[in-house]
């Protein structure tokens, strides 16, 4: 009786350790879907005349990009060791082998954010301040980011 309570304890532990590995993944991969929709759905498809030049939506999209960017370190402090079930992209173990080196890519976004923050007044501005963003954003996906589909 005793082997079955401590094999079924086991079990419990071991299912309750991979939900929360699939609950972290998915907050990371949350925060990064926030992320791409402010800058794709909204700034690049404005840059691209797929949707009007809106300021508000402009500027909606900037403070969530601002907050949102903030969350990375903490939000990437634990290594999941799994993707988020049917996810086109996941982060490479090579955020936590080298985590100083993917926590100095924050800084230069951040720094983009501010730099284009309330300046941004028409679309030409907006084509501008999404490529100082994005640029930005690359410099951490090229290392970071895997495409698993």
């Amino acid at each position: 009786m005793k082997r079955i309570l401590m094999v079924a304890g086991t079990l419990v532990l071991g299912a309750g350790a991979v939900m929360a590995q699939q609950e972290v993944a998915v907050q990371q991969d949350n925060l990064m879907r926030s992320q791409a929709k402010s800058l794709y759905t909204v700034i690049l498809k404005m840059t691209k005349g797929d949707i009007p030049y809106n300021q508000k939506a402009v500027d909606e999209a900037i403070a969530s990009l601002e907050t949102d960017v903030a969350k990375i370190a903490k939000t990437f402090e634990v290594n999941p060791k799994q993707d988020v079930v049917n996810a086109t992209y996941g982060a490479s173990p090579k955020v936590w082998q080298n985590k100083a080196d993917f926590d100095s890519k924050i800084p230069p976004v951040q720094k983009a954010i501010a730099d284009v923050k309330g300046k941004i007044t028409n679309v030409a501005s907006l084509k501008a301040a999404y490529t100082a963003v994005n640029d930005r954003c690359t410099d951490c996906h090229e290392t970071y980011r895997l495409k698993l589909k």
